[in-house]
């Protein structure tokens, strides 16, 4: 276990007080709810085949008690690009309580080449319906080509083209809009607290492509950011197909840290104002998946084992596992010179939780999880799930040993046993990493150098509406980051060092002074 050496005989030392605190996780589970807090209900926006996936995962898989408090309530909003993958969540939504359940799928359709066209060329109107002062930038294009080629049913959607069939489908009121409209009302007129969490895998093209905007939209327009909005974004693993690994995971990751790390955020709403503050109020979730891959050997096997374990972090014992997890996670990140019950901590570049599944006879396979060799954070929960003899005497041992091989921690992992109905399983948060503790951040940017720029754009997705290709350098601002694609002045007040993960040459100043 590694260790913080500080001076603990001064007793107001910033370092002293902050492991105290840390340690207060471990020693006293400050982080558990109290009688005052809770019930919870759960609200899953699912995104793409992965997040069908969960959704259908999840209700075929509900756990002992699943909405038997009459005050709870359970949302699904399953979300992609064709039908292929959502009728098994309308299928096994059979049975749900209808007046305090909502389930629901939109097939987004493959517009023609013109009448995508159309919407794109309307795309700043679209836009001034959610910014009223939206600059009407005469240079505007659509940021895809005339003739660009649409995929058919079933085939592989590139990010930029996925973000534009659901934006042509959204602004013009049609069904997505109004599902999102539905699953949002469905969250507020819950009695219980609302847990709203958005799966999607990272690499996926309908998935990452969509969430950038449906994120912003339901958490920010449609929930007015008053329930906690939770992300899970499934990393992909050596047995998925080829266009998984084409470089797009380098523009997903840097979207995501680029909306939730608190001082980059700032320096994109510095210039597009804060409808693009951080949708996920309550925090991410990355997901591995070659550990459990090089276990089960298929990927079948995998995304039905990942997908179970998903459903049981989020569902099982009433959501509790979830909400505590949150309370942890917030605890962490704020520091102790800042520290008040009332404050919600602002995710830095460490805004990245990896969540590890298992199932009680797989403790011992837990790899690597996805991180760095040398990763190392304050805090490492495990939770073992299950009757009391469901786990050995040697399982809080063996998962320590397990976690002592992916990081590094400043007081010693926790293992919590919990005694729960159902199948016996082991949930393990890795907290705060950032993109540059993710083994795939270096290969997925190796990749997307290769890139023609032609190609770099439909990897794309985060304000291109705007202009923006934000993993490219700005044309106007040297050292800051976001390519206009129009030739004028669309940037972010971000480094483009800290875009591509690397170290500034000099310092950058900014021609924009970011509000702290």
């Amino acid at each position: 276990m590694a260790t913080d050496k500080h001076e603990h005989e001064h007793g107001h030392d910033h370092d002293h007080d902050d492991q105290a605190r840390i340690e207060a996780l471990r020693t006293e589970g400050v982080h558990r709810a109290g009688e005052h807090e809770g019930p919870f209900s759960l609200h899953v926006l699912g995104l793409g085949g992965t997040g069908a996936a969960v959704i259908t995962t999840l209700l075929r898989e509900r756990p002992e008690g699943f909405l038997v408090d009459p005050t709870t309530r359970f949302s699904a909003l399953a979300v992609d690009i064709g039908d292929e993958d959502l009728s098994q969540v309308r299928a096994a939504a059979e049975g749900l309580p209808a007046e305090r359940s909502y389930v629901q799928t939109v097939a987004l359709p493959i517009p023609t080449g013109d009448e995508l066209r159309t919407s794109l060329n309307r795309y700043r109107e679209f836009l001034k319906m959610e910014f009223p002062r939206y600059y009407w930038n005469p240079n505007y294009e659509p940021w895809l080509p005339a003739d660009v080629e649409l995929p058919g049913p079933g085939e592989h959607f590139p990010r930029a083209l996925a973000k534009a069939v659901y934006g042509s489908e959204y602004y013009q009121n049609r069904e997505i809009t109004r599902a999102l409209d539905a699953f949002a009302d469905s969250v507020l007129t819950s009695q219980a607290t609302p847990l709203v969490v958005v799966v999607f895998s990272l690499a996926g093209g309908v998935g990452s492509g969509i969430v950038v905007e449906i994120a912003r939209h339901l958490s920010t327009i449609k929930l007015g950011r008053r329930p906690w909005v939770i992300g899970v974004g499934v990393l992909p693993c050596a047995g998925d197909p080829p266009e998984v690994f084409d470089g797009s995971l380098f523009p997903v990751i840097n979207e995501l840290d680029c909306m939730i790390d608190t001082e980059k955020n700032k320096g994109v709403m510095a210039v597009w104002g804060d409808l693009y503050k951080n949708p996920f109020t309550g925090g991410f979730f990355a997901v591995p998946q070659d550990d459990a891959f090089a276990m089960k050997g298929n990927l079948a096997d995998t995304h039905a084992y990942v997908d179970s374990g998903i459903a049981a972090f989020l569902a099982r014992d009433d959501s509790v596992h979830l909400y505590e997890t949150l309370k942890a996670l917030n605890w962490l990140s704020v520091p102790a010179d800042a520290w008040h019950p009332a404050i919600r901590g602002e995710p830095n570049a460490r805004w990245i939780n990896v969540l590890a599944t298992r199932e009680a006879a797989d403790i011992g396979t837990l790899g690597s999880c996805g991180l760095v060799k040398g990763f190392s954070t304050e805090y490492i929960e495990a939770r073992t799930l299950g009757s009391g003899d469901a786990f050995d005497a040697q399982a809080g041992t063996r998962l320590r040993e397990q976690i002592g091989q992916i990081a590094g921690t400043t007081v010693e992992p926790t293992v919590l046993q919990v005694d729960s109905p159902g199948k016996p399983v082991v949930t393990v948060v890795v907290p705060r990493a950032s993109k540059l503790d993710l083994e795939m951040f270096f290969a997925a940017r190796d990749t997307y150098d290769t890139l023609s720029w032609d190609d770099k754009l439909l990897k794309h997705s985060w304000l291109l509406d705007l202009g923006v290709m934000l993993c490219e350098p700005s044309i106007r601002f040297d050292g800051m980051g976001g390519e206009c694609i129009w030739g004028c002045a669309c940037w972010v007040v971000v480094p483009y060092a800290a875009i591509r993960g690397e170290e500034a040459p000099a310092p950058v100043e900014s021609p924009v002074t970011v509000a702290g």
